[in-house]
């Protein structure tokens, strides 16, 4: 049997729990809020990237958004709308 093709909705439903269910509080914290404000209006390349982030170990992404680690260069955009989010300068 083919599979189907995920729904736009379910798609952010799922991202969207992902970013509230992490391994860590504080990114629970950080990326829980920035998918209820936003993820409904990135485009599905930006949508890809952080399906993409979510990923990564919450540490490196943790210390990527505190300024701690050297931030990847396809991330960088991303990371600035997380942070501008959060109010993390």
């Amino acid at each position: 049997m083919a599979e189907t093709a995920e729904s736009p909705e379910n798609r952010l439903k799922r991202l969207g729990m992902r970013s509230w269910r992490r391994g860590t509080r504080e990114m629970d914290l950080i990326l829980g809020p920035f998918a209820d404000a936003r993820l409904g209006t990135l485009s599905p390349e930006t949508l890809d990237l952080y399906e993409r982030l979510l990923g990564e170990n919450d540490h490196d992404i943790y210390g990527w958004i505190s300024g701690q680690l050297a931030v990847p260069d396809h991330y960088a955009g991303l990371l600035g709308m997380i942070r501008a989010q959060r109010h993390i300068r």
